[in-house]
């Protein structure tokens, strides 16, 4: 037992150091140059180059979006007549954020009064039939009778004072009208005539693929105290009314056309302008301050996010007698999302000395990666574990070596 407890305390209280013991194994030597070189080179090219690992970072800036658009057109639609559009009538907001709209399209029911009128078809229905007289360019009379399920009748009864139509433009009156010569609805009230829905066979403002859309952003990395806009400095004040946005010959012009942004969007601006849709402008800054500022440029990517995009809007009026009036505007149009985003990196002590000592700490892992292979998984891994581990035993001093012959007599004559 006494033994046992010595052995223990000897194990503990040794002490082991590194002995360094040259192998020819070429195998093992090729295995520790690859690791190096491949350790090296996530160094320099990952750490350093790629990821900047030697610069403190700031990814959270505070930025700033104004957005104009620019351009005019004139539509002739049969029951809107002809009409003049410029940026005050087809953009909104019209003060321009990083969130605006271009109507391409539109259904107007002008002149819409208080009043009784049979309820028509429903407002699913004519969405339904919406795309496919966009898919097939024609109506061919489709839907021409009345689909409101609630809307419809054969009687007084089946029209209930007050209770409002579901789907449809108004309340019922209690009366089952004609509305065609085939069909009965409910006599309802709202605003009549009801909205009108024979949706254009093409844009009626297809000229709003030439349109401009101007954008303005500036980014502010306050952790280094640097801002910088997208947009050129100069003192031509012609020149943003003059260049348009090319990401190889011109990527310093914030001015878009319209149709460049829908066809880096991956549509056709025919198509998206009939019935509307959205997309995300990204604007994506990476400034690397060791450098000019003038290399502080920023990237910009569209995304077309969705397809189908309108909403409805009226305009009130009052006629001689103060009866209220409006004019019912269903607009189709482009949504533009404009979202900025952006680092900014500069030397500092800290980061630099983190992916040093990174660098280094990968190094001693290819050290032990190859003691590993040698001493476990190579052929001859006993003679190399021998050769590595060794006990080291101080040589005897000169009283030791005279008092061991007095102990050996004792021990001969105690065992006797």
């Amino acid at each position: 037992m006494a033994a046992a407890a010595a052995a223990l305390c000897g194990g503990l209280l040794d002490y082991k150091t590194e002995k360094f013991a040259l192998t020819r194994n070429r195998r093992v030597g090729l295995l520790h140059r690859l690791l190096q070189l491949a350790v090296l080179g996530y160094l320099l090219g990952w750490v350093l180059v790629v990821r900047r690992g030697y610069q403190d970072t700031d990814a959270a800036p505070h930025v700033s979006v104004i957005t104009k658009l620019k351009g005019v057109s004139v539509t002739r639609a049969k029951d809107a007549r002809s009409r003049l559009w410029d940026a005050a009538d087809y953009a909104s907001p019209p003060q321009g954020e990083n969130v605006l709209f271009l109507v391409t399209n539109f259904i107007a029911t002008a002149k819409q009064a208080q009043g009784t009128c049979p309820e028509p078809e429903s407002l699913v229905t004519r969405r339904t039939r919406d795309i496919v007289c966009w898919v097939l360019h024609s109506c061919l009379g489709f839907l021409k009778s009345p689909s409101v399920l609630d809307g419809m009748c054969t009687e007084d009864v089946d029209c209930p004072v007050g209770s409002p139509v579901v789907h449809g433009n108004g309340i019922k009156t209690g009366k089952c009208v004609m509305f065609n010569t085939t069909h009965s609805t409910c006599e309802i009230y709202g605003w009549c005539p009801v909205e009108n829905n024979t949706l254009p066979r093409k844009p009626l403002l297809a000229e709003a693929e030439n349109f401009t859309l101007f954008i303005k952003n500036t980014v502010n990395f306050t952790k280094f105290n640097f801002s910088k806009g997208n947009t050129l400095q100069t003192n031509d004040p012609t020149y943003f009314k003059s260049c348009t946005y090319d990401p190889f010959f011109n990527p310093s012009c914030p001015v878009f056309r319209i149709g460049d942004v829908v066809e880096a969007a991956g549509e056709t601006f025919g198509d998206l302008a009939l019935l509307g849709g959205s997309i995300s402008i990204r604007i994506e800054w990476d400034c690397d301050l060791d450098q000019p500022t003038a290399q502080c440029q920023p990237r910009y990517s569209f995304i077309l996010v969705d397809r189908r995009y309108n909403f409805r809007t009226a305009s009130y009026y009052w006629d001689s007698q103060q009866r209220p009036y409006r004019s019912l505007m269903k607009l189709y149009g482009i949504r533009f999302d404009i979202s900025v985003h952006g680092q900014a990196g500069k030397f500092g002590i800290i980061p630099a000395a983190v992916s040093f000592g990174t660098g280094i700490a990968f190094f001693g892992a290819a050290t032990v990666v190859c003691d590993l292979v040698l001493l476990y998984l190579d052929t001859k891994a006993d003679f190399y574990w021998k050769e590595k581990f060794e006990e080291a035993i101080p040589p005897k001093g000169k009283t030791e070596a005279a008092a061991e012959p007095q102990w050996a007599d004792q021990d001969i004559r105690n065992a006797q």
